[in-house]
């Protein structure tokens, strides 16, 4: 009958996994050596195909079987944490605090803290939880699990825990804009401040119970690197006004849509995400999709890099330094493809420029910035490789080995891969060389040659930013943990889509804080910066109406908003200031998550607005200690309109704590619009303590 158990165990397309699945591979090993054939085919659990040779191996046979199976019980009394509960970690202070993980069913496990002990039992499935009583900021502890085995987690501070999340400017990390304040890095030593990345994984079969892997790690001028650079600065501060240590918790994806964040039930509301859900749980269907993206973009790299002139000889490559290149034509750097006979291009473009230079820079390590390019790129200084970018986002700055420049002239040469649409060098971006104490512009004119040209490639289906994908395998096991409140960076995904994420944001948020089961957490958002070109007239504008729909999410209780529109870069959707957005995410925290009553957390926010003949009168609350322009003598970005509602730019004043406005071409203003754009440049309206005035409308939703 133990033969029989065990090899049914077999039989079943050998799926077991964990301290069982191990101990059946071993006795599974054994078991083949005392046979003649290999283990039976699936759905056969008998002996009758197999003769042992004598009685003796018989029982030697049965001897083998049943260690293992000693083992298999052996090995599932572990007891397990979860990842999050492990060395370095932070706890919240002044609440309780749940002590989780697993082990054999119905064992008795033990947990020691503080000088106490609390004890629970595991369940059927092997799940035990204590709750341990709210412990004041301190530490460091240790903390110790027993049950058929002992576990020591050690370093354990008591102190504020905040999830951040979002998408890829909460991801973000500090190496992204290090050359900004490389001087703090350097300073960044602080045993107080710790961050848990959890990895990036997606699942639709349903909430996981752990998660696949990350470690608590505490700043310094090295770890902090990989920090979210958001979530470095606002810990620093929240460390430097209260004191207390502060665990980073980041779990964002780069480019997810907030329904990617919300649980399957959460989603019932929407329909269209439910049902994709449906569809998503399917291992084939997912399979599939991965595979032929996988095949068809691997297909389209080899197809370039066979059919790419810039490298195909041995001998010659169009990064030589020596390389004649009288038949290339001339292309001004920085500037996209569009506009030049490049336009509509996609494979590959090399860019040569000619550089001079000095005795005093020859032979030292330097620094190459190349902006921002699109898609990808290669760069090389006298047919030496220097560094590559494969996808536009990040910015090009890549170290020179000493040794590489010399005296005179110098070669820069850059590989650019277009993989669709248009395709260039950013502009107004920066695009320089530096070794030592000279810095030379790389801007003007280069030459070019097309190396290969392709067809469009398709991007890969991202599945991380699928319903509930994110939420099943990077929330669902962190809710047992306590924290003191939420940090949300997102946006950017779901910014085409105004009108639903007015229901999305608030789903998410009454999602989450169900699931965590701590009350009303504070949820902390971040408005969407500036972007895309500046209009030169008043208008519509998508994420305007996206920056609305953020705002009116903070009508819930213990909620807040960072307003950022004056810190972000028009032509870069991740910009690099994260410094401001920490500072501005600490100061709503001081508010709405500390009950601080006399700090200034927000810029100045619409009130009411009152007709007096041709001037609409705007009055404003959180003025601080008053109204006041940044960068000019009256604000700017004011906009009215009369029952048309044909928007023109105001004429501004400030009086008070109120911004009079009026137009000679709106004789009777019924509406105002502030800071209404895409990218309101000349929005310089403040109060004194330096915080921007949220944009608004007052012909929208109020």
């Amino acid at each position: 009958m133990l033969a029989t158990i065990t090899l049914r165990d077999c039989a079943d397309n050998r799926r077991l996994s964990g301290p069982k699945g191990i101990a059946l591979k071993i006795f599974l090993k054994i078991f083949n050596l005392y046979t003649s054939d290999p283990c039976p085919p699936a759905g056969r659990s008998d002996f009758r195909h197999k003769t042992f040779r004598d009685m003796k191996t018989r029982i030697h046979f049965i001897t083998v079987l049943l260690s293992a199976l000693c083992l298999t019980h052996t090995l599932e009394g572990q007891v397990r944490l979860p990842r999050l509960i492990s060395d370095g970690m932070v706890l919240q202070r002044d609440k309780e605090l749940k002590i989780w993980g697993w082990a054999s069913p119905g064992e008795n496990v033990t947990v020691e803290f503080t000088g106490a002990k609390y004890s629970a039992t595991a369940d059927l499935s092997g799940e035990w939880m204590v709750v341990l009583p709210p412990v004041k900021a301190g530490g460091p502890y240790t903390m110790t699990v027993a049950a058929s085995n002992v576990l020591t987690v050690s370093n354990i501070l008591i102190g504020d825990v905040w999830l951040c999340s979002g998408q890829s400017n909460m991801e973000l990390p500090v190496r992204r804009v290090r050359p900004l304040y490389e001087s703090e890095i350097a300073a960044a030593e602080n045993n107080k401040i710790r961050s848990f990345t959890v990895p990036k994984v997606f699942v639709f079969s349903g909430p996981q119970s752990d998660i696949s892997g990350g470690r608590w790690v505490t700043a310094g001028p090295e770890t902090v690197l990989d920090f979210s650079a958001a979530a470095w600065f606002f810990a620093k501060e929240i460390n430097r006004v209260y004191g207390v240590p502060v665990g980073i918790l980041t779990s964002a994806f780069g480019g997810s849509p907030a329904e990617a964040w919300i649980s399957e039930e959460s989603l019932k509301e929407f329909p269209a995400f439910y049902n994709d859900l449906q569809q998503l749980k399917s291992d084939s269907y997912i399979r599939n999709i991965e595979t032929e993206d996988r095949l068809r973009i691997a297909k389209w790299y080899s197809d370039l890099s066979k059919t790419d002139a810039g490298h195909l000889t041995p001998d010659v490559s169009w990064s030589d330094e020596n390389l004649n290149t009288d038949d290339w034509k001339s292309f001004s750097v920085p500037g996209y493809w569009s506009g030049t006979p490049l336009r509509g291009t996609n494979g590959t473009v090399w860019f040569r420029k000619e550089l001079d230079i000095p005795a005093r820079a020859a032979g030292l390590p330097g620094t190459l910035n190349l902006g921002r390019i699109v898609d990808a790129d290669s760069a090389f200084i006298n047919g030496k490789f220097i560094g590559t970018v494969s996808y536009q986002y990040p910015p090009r700055w890549y170290t020179i080995p000493a040794g590489v420049l010399k005296e005179g002239k110098n070669i820069l040469t850059v590989k650019v891969i277009s993989n669709f649409g248009d395709a260039g060098f950013v502009p107004d971006k920066t695009y320089e060389l530096a070794a030592g104490d000279y810095r030379t512009s790389l801007e003007g004119e280069w030459k070019y040659k097309t190396g290969a040209v392709m067809p469009p490639l398709r991007g890969q289906t991202f599945f991380g930013y699928k319903p509930a994908g994110l939420y099943n395998a990077m929330l669902a096991p962190l809710l047992d943990f306590s924290i003191k409140g939420i940090l949300w960076y997102q946006g950017e995904s779901n910014a085409g889509r105004p009108e639903e994420y007015r229901r999305l944001l608030p789903a998410l948020i009454g999602d989450w804080r169900h699931s965590f089961g701590q009350g009303d957490l504070p949820f902390l958002l971040v408005q969407l910066p500036n972007f895309m070109e500046a209009k030169e007239n008043p208008g519509d504008s998508g994420w305007a109406l996206f920056r609305e729909a953020q705002a009116e999410a903070v009508k819930l209780p213990a909620t807040g908003i960072a307003v950022t529109y004056d810190i972000g870069e028009w032509n870069d959707i991740h910009p690099l200031n994260k410094k401001d957005v920490g500072i501005r995410l600490a100061l709503v925290a001081r508010k709405v998550a500390y009950g601080e009553t006399d700090v200034v957390y927000s810029g100045p926010t619409f009130k009411s607005m009152k007709v007096k003949g041709r001037r609409l009168i705007i009055s404003f609350d959180n003025t601080g200690s008053g109204l006041t322009v940044w960068g000019g003598r009256k604000p700017g970005q004011f906009a009215i309109a009369g029952d048309d509602m044909k928007f023109f730019w105001a004429d501004a004043r400030i009086k008070g704590e109120q911004v009079i406005l009026k137009s000679g071409k709106v004789k009777k203003p019924v509406a105002a619009r502030y800071a209404w754009a895409d990218n309101p440049a000349g929005a310089n309206l403040y109060n004194r303590e330096g915080l921007p005035a949220a944009p608004f409308r007052t012909d929208g939703r109020q």
